[in-house]
């Protein structure tokens, strides 16, 4: 088991003045991905800058007309193309602030423009589901990120933490836990059969 002593030295070693290096944490549905990447940019301090897959979710409207808001979560409700083109614009563009949106759970909604990653930031760490999956257009993430940490927690534990997730969001903990069990599982599970392509597995974060 590495501890986050040893996570944060690994990332800090990707942190190279002059240039621009990606992180990514790979995980299904639950994980802890967005706690362990927040807390790596908070250790990691200015240096650091936090860039989520879920601002790139589909609004609802959208997801409403196509008729997948039932599969809110799904590889398909997300604008993939639009987060290949900013991870290549974070990687390219050193001399300007560089703006991605940000989702904001109490609203479900994705807000553009939210995140500011500037110039001085010499190391973005991104996370989601889909960062290791082979379809087009997920398949041009894996080629722009430096390295690839996956989260896979014990099956049980993690089902606790994303039912109790959807609770805090507003739904019963029968509609939790239908949710846990149904889509996102389904969603987890082509998640964990990319596990093989990471850099680093984690079972727990520390």
């Amino acid at each position: 088991m590495t501890g986050f002593a040893g996570l944060v030295a690994r990332a800090g070693a990707l942190v190279v003045p002059g240039r621009r290096h990606l992180l990514g944490i790979c995980g299904p549905p639950g994980a802890g991905k967005t706690t362990l990447a927040l807390r790596l940019v908070e250790a990691l301090g200015e240096r650091a800058g936090y860039v989520g897959m879920d601002g790139f979710h589909l609004a609802q409207v959208e997801l409403d007309r196509l008729g997948r808001t039932e599969r809110k979560g799904a590889p398909d409700t997300f604008d993939a193309a639009g987060y290949v083109a900013l991870l290549r614009r974070l990687r390219q563009s050193r001399d300007e602030v560089v703006y991605a949106p940000e989702f904001r759970r109490e609203i479900e909604e994705p807000v553009a423009g939210a995140v500011p990653i500037g110039p001085d930031v010499a190391l973005v760490v991104t996370e989601g589901n889909y960062l290791l999956l082979p379809d087009p257009p997920w398949s041009l993430v894996r080629p722009l990120l430096d390295q690839v940490w996956f989260l896979a927690p014990p099956e049980a534990q993690r089902i606790g933490w994303l039912t109790a997730r959807h609770q805090a969001h507003g739904r019963t903990p029968d509609a939790a836990r239908d949710r846990a069990l149904g889509s996102d599982q389904r969603n987890a599970e082509l998640v964990g059969a990319t596990m093989g392509d990471a850099d680093l597995v984690l079972s727990k974060i520390p």
